[in-house]
């Protein structure tokens, strides 16, 4: 009972409950790709207008959903193989 009372930080670090511990993770995987996603997406942008020649008209919009497709999918993935936490 005493460990419901102590901070999610201290139950971590002195051996707290493992579901508590996944959630931690998926939120640290989740925040790491989200950062990885917004570079890719960008570099997809800049390629994309190197191919067409000029800048896009509505870069914002594409970069918005080059930037949703690749969040919805690999966001899938982490949920699939971190159990859904």
């Amino acid at each position: 009972k005493a460990s419901r009372t102590r901070p999610v930080h201290d139950r971590l670090v002195t051996g707290g409950s493992p579901s508590c511990l996944v959630v931690v993770m998926s939120i640290v995987y989740f925040t790491l790709v989200a950062i990885i996603l917004y570079v890719v997406a960008d570099w997809l942008l800049e390629r994309i207008e190197v191919a067409a020649g000029k800048r896009l008209q509505h870069r914002s919009l594409i970069f918005f959903a080059i930037l949703l497709s690749l969040a919805l999918t690999s966001f899938s993935v982490i949920q699939h193989y971190t159990g859904g936490a």
